[in-house]
């Protein structure tokens, strides 16, 4: 592990991802990856819950990691990685809580039935409740607590090994911090805008009448067939 993501989702954490691995830190941890792999979401759960877990064995043969659920744990992996630099990645409080509110909290209210229920439980135990307590439709609580976990980042990591990074400045900061050189003629990523998960939100609410649907469909298919 050579580069831990200390921020919170929705700082430019998917752009960050794709950048840290153009730059040869690959592969990098993000909550994509946990949402891919059947047993990852009951992992974060336990070391959420403060059960004994092998975080080091867990992220064997990743490089990075940024994003939720990773990020929850950065002082942990600053210990089992007293070599690895860390990137606070940030963003304006106020562009924060309405990205966040307008995409990652919309798409929990409209997770249709059948969206496993380790992966709902991962993010309503590390996020909604484990970080905000419940109460992330507080804007001032919210906002609060967003601003504290930075200020915490602040004061625990040591200046030399710290970046705090705004994914708007491009290649330079993140490229003269980690000692790479600047990808030429390259732009730096910008992904997972909101014109994405508007998709991905319709799509699900999409979803919710569609699967259920379908399968009737089949069940009407099959007795047809007997």
């Amino acid at each position: 592990m050579q580069v831990i993501g200390a921020g919170f989702g929705r700082c430019g954490t998917t752009s960050l991802r794709q950048a840290l691995e153009r730059l040869g830190y690959g592969p990098c941890y993000h909550m994509r990856t946990a949402l891919t792999h059947y047993s990852h979401p009951g992992f974060w759960v336990r070391a959420k819950a403060g059960e004994t877990v092998d975080l080091h064995g867990f992220l064997r043969g990743m490089r990075a990691v940024v994003d939720w659920p990773a990020c929850e744990f950065y002082r942990e992996l600053m210990t089992l990685y007293p070599e690895a630099k860390v990137v606070l990645n940030v963003r304006d409080p106020a562009a924060w809580y309405e990205s966040t509110r307008d995409t990652l909290w919309v798409i929990k209210q409209v997770l249709p039935w059948w969206f496993p229920r380790a992966a709902r439980r991962m993010h309503d135990d590390v996020i909604w409740h484990g970080r905000f307590g419940g109460r992330f439709e507080d804007r001032a609580h919210a906002l609060a607590v967003f601003e504290a976990h930075q200020q915490d980042v602040l004061r625990t990591v040591p200046p030399e090994r710290l970046l705090v990074f705004d994914v708007k400045e491009g290649w330079q900061p993140l490229c003269q911090f980690l000692g790479q050189p600047v990808p030429a003629n390259e732009p730096f990523p910008h992904l997972n805008d909101r014109a994405c998960f508007r998709r991905v939100i319709t799509a699900l609410r999409a979803a919710e009448w569609l699967v259920p649907t379908l399968a009737l469909l089949a069940g009407v298919v099959a007795y047809a067939l007997l």
